[in-house]
């Protein structure tokens, strides 16, 4: 694919990878972008041995400190049959790796629930989340469960990114909220190019993204559910977050995107709509 017809609508901001599903993950400088997203993204996940089911921070009644736990990759990313190791910082500040032999006992103590760490996705997995008690959604204080893309532990695309037009426009919106992009756990943040504002990249849906030689297909807006208002860090817990989401966006905030090419981007990168 060449460039003739490129249009440069910004420039990538931040990346950023989750090596264990629904723990607070790691920002980049650079990233591999290999056929299944990030190289180590999503890798590992933890299993309730109770239920079978995926751990998910989209449950929090039964998964309520999933974000005080913080992954980051230890060496070499690996590839999907083999990931390279995690090093995992527990909510009281220890630190373990997911290659050490009492790992499954010591995350069931930190979560407060028997589970064991899957090291690769598995046939048929499953996971459950939950509409918090308010009027304005569309299913209020009801479970659901859902299933992964085969062979991943990805909610619904390898790709998920994010404009910063989008957060300042939610942001106007709700000036007591902080529409930090932590909230958002994106794989790439885009700053767009000047005079490109509010859902910017809601029109890029059903186009290509080229970011140096990797080329992505935007699918589908990013649905949101309970995980943005959740606290973490520094961020107080705020259901104002999705409910101006769903009151202004339909319920949307960034984009799911498919790899069309891969190859490696780096903060910085040009990213052009072509």
């Amino acid at each position: 694919m060449t460039n003739a017809q490129a249009t440069v609508v910004g420039r990538v901001g931040s990346i950023r990878r989750y090596p264990i599903k629904s723990m607070i993950g790691e920002e980049l400088d650079a990233a591999e972008v290999t056929e299944r997203g990030l190289r180590g993204d999503r890798a590992f996940a933890l299993v309730d041995l109770e239920t079978g089911k995926v751990a998910s921070a989209k449950n929090p009644r039964r998964w309520p400190n999933l974000f005080e736990f913080r992954a980051a990759i230890a060496g070499p990313s690996g590839d999907a049959s083999s990931p390279a190791p995690v090093r995992i910082t527990l909510p009281g500040g220890d630190v373990l790796t997911t290659d050490q032999a009492d790992v499954d006992a010591r995350l069931s103590d930190a979560v407060g629930r028997p589970v064991r760490l899957a090291r690769s996705a598995f046939e048929g997995a499953t996971a459950e989340g939950y509409w918090p008690d308010h009027e304005w959604l569309p299913a209020p204080d009801e479970a659901f469960e859902f299933e992964f893309p085969a062979g991943s532990f990805f909610d619904g695309a390898m790709i998920h990114l994010i404009t910063t037009a989008t957060l300042n426009r939610f942001q106007a919106l709700a000036s007591d909220s902080r529409f930090d992009l932590r909230r958002f756990r994106p794989n790439l943040v885009i700053e767009p190019a000047e005079g490109i504002d509010g859902f910017a990249e809601d029109a890029w849906i059903g186009r290509t993204l080229q970011i140096g030689a990797v080329l992505l297909r935007i699918d589908s807006p990013c649905p949101r559910c309970v995980m943005t208002t959740l606290p973490q860090a520094d961020l107080p817990k705020d259901p104002a977050i999705l409910r101006t989401i769903v009151q202004k966006n339909a319920g949307n905030a960034g984009v799911y995107a498919s790899i069309i090419q891969a190859g490696t981007i780096a903060v910085g990168d040009a990213v052009s709509l072509l």
